[in-house]
This record gives C-alpha cells, structure tokens and sequence, in this order.
C-alpha cells in the first residue's frame, strides 16, 4: 500500500480530528450496529504467515478467520462471473465483500460516460448476492472540485438497489477553499457513504463527516509501532459512534507490507470484544513468522 507512505512515521501527529458539526446528525438511535473488520486483500503472497502450512484455497480459510474483506482486486479487473460465483460459494454465509469499482469507471472515464461499464461491472458484481456489503468508488487524486458536476451527475444516476461509498482524494473537497455542502447534501439524499481515509501522509482526508449511519473506514498503517495507538483512538472514536446510534461500521486494514494486516485487524477486534461486549471472531495470528498459527491474545 504505497498511498500516503511516509519515511518517517514518528513525525506525524496522529490525533483523529474532532467531529465534523454535521456527523452527529445522521447517527440513528441506539442499538447494536453491524460490524466488519478485515483487511484489504486474501492473498497469501501478501498476507505470508497468516496462512497455516498447506492451505489450499486461501479464500476459503480467510473467511473463517474474518467476517468481511475490502475487495481491491475489482478495481483492476473484471472477473468473469464464474469467479465471482465462486467466491460466494466458498465463504460462509455471515461473509461480506465491500468490491472498489474497476478503474475503467473511476480512472479512465473519469464518470464521464461511465453508464456501460458501471453496467457491465455491477451486472458481474451482482452475483455476490446477499454477500455484497458495499461497493465503493475511489477517485484519483487529481480529480478535484472542478469536476463537481460530473461526480453529482454520476452519483444522482446510482441505482439505489447497490450500497455505495465515495471516497475522494483531492485535497480540495476538504481544505476549505470549496464549499462542501453540496456534496454532503447530496451523499446524504442519496443513501451514499462517505469513506474516512487514515494514511500517514494525508492527514487532510480525514474529514470526520460521515453523510448516513455507516463509517466506512480505509485504515492505512505505517508499520510502526505508533500503528496500535492509532487504532486505539479508533476504537474509542468508533465507540463514541456506537453511543451516538451508528448503524454500521466498515473498517478495513492496510499495510505497506500487509503481513501486519491480520496482527493490527485482531487487535481491534479484541477491544471490540473486550469493552463493547460484540462477538467477533478474533483470527488466528502467528506470534512469530514461521513458528505455526496460534491465537495472538
């Protein structure tokens, strides 16, 4: 994961902002929401040590271990159905995929005329059935305020029948040099999440306004020791938001080196479990690479 790296993590000032004024006004009432922490790829090339010895089918094992994954293999291509059949058949039942949208709509069309290959991407996506957690749209760094319309226009044309989340990354729909209210507006009319950003290096995407009762979280660790506390102020932030009547919450690890993914995911999930009394399967973690799968806690 090579977006917002820094060299030097230890000079970057990891507090979560406060708030957005506006978030509190799209919690709901209070009740236990619907939560899914897992990382952002299954691959044991990635994932290394994670796997016990002789693991055939790597999918199959990490939905024991994990009730969800952040699907970033979508974004580069567009499986063939029997893939994505596949999946579904192989996960349990509590299983969900949260799939980025192919490159295709977000990054060479930019939304721009976008209609047949959003089509043709959630006609195969569609297979996940019930599976299908939310789908989310990234756009690329360069693709900022001016191209407001073209977002609104791709956005209001959603079918509401596909969960969707948005994350932007221009520093321009948050530093306030735009008024952002429109976008609010209309991620709100729309049902449309609005992804929270935590990379080392882009400190400004962590804008705190959620736009419906989801937080839709894309964690990137720095693999450093300052990776755990930050996920401390997490659970505390999130736990505000459990307090405050949030529905669901979507939170996915990355790694520059992602064999951490897995160790950093457990953590969370312990203090889930620990203080909010949820019932997450904690994964299987190795305490040392090659000594065999244990429980880390």
């Amino acid at each position: 994961m090579k977006f917002g790296k820094v060299d030097n993590p230890e000079d970057i000032d990891f507090t979560l902002p406060a708030d957005h004024a506006d978030t509190s006004k799209v919690l709901g009432t209070k009740g236990k929401p619907n939560i899914y922490i897992g990382c952002a790829k299954w691959n044991k090339a990635d994932l290394k040590s994670f796997y016990p010895k002789g693991t055939k089918d790597e999918l199959a094992y990490y939905s024991t271990q994990f009730n969800s994954i952040e699907l970033n293999a979508t974004f580069y291509n567009n499986f063939p159905i029997e893939t994505i059949e596949g999946w579904f058949n192989k996960t349990p039942e509590h299983f969900r995929f949260f799939p980025k949208l192919h490159q295709g709509i977000s990054h060479w069309k930019r939304l721009k005329d976008a209609k047949e290959p959003t089509d043709v991407y959630l006609d195969g996506i569609a297979h996940l059935q019930e599976k299908l957690g939310m789908l989310f749209l990234q756009m690329p760094d360069n693709f900022g305020p001016k191209n407001w319309e073209i977002l609104r226009d791709y956005l209001e044309a959603w079918p509401s029948g596909f969960p969707l989340a948005l994350e932007l990354r221009h520093t321009e729909w948050y530093n306030g040099k735009w008024n952002s209210d429109d976008l609010y507006e209309l991620l709100e009319k729309k049902n449309i999440a609005h992804i929270i950003t935590d990379s080392a290096g882009r400190r400004d995407l962590l804008h705190m306004r959620l736009t419906t009762p989801t937080a839709f979280v894309r964690y990137n660790g720095a693999n450093a020791d300052s990776d755990y506390t930050r996920l401390d102020d997490w659970f505390d932030r999130l736990k505000l938001w459990i307090e405050e009547g949030i529905e669901n919450i979507y939170f996915f690890v990355h790694q520059n080196h992602e064999e951490a993914s897995p160790l950093l995911s457990a953590h969370l999930i312990k203090r889930m479990n620990d203080e909010l009394g949820t019932d997450l399967k904690i994964p299987l973690t190795p305490d040392k690479p090659g000594s065999g799968q244990t429980n880390l806690f």
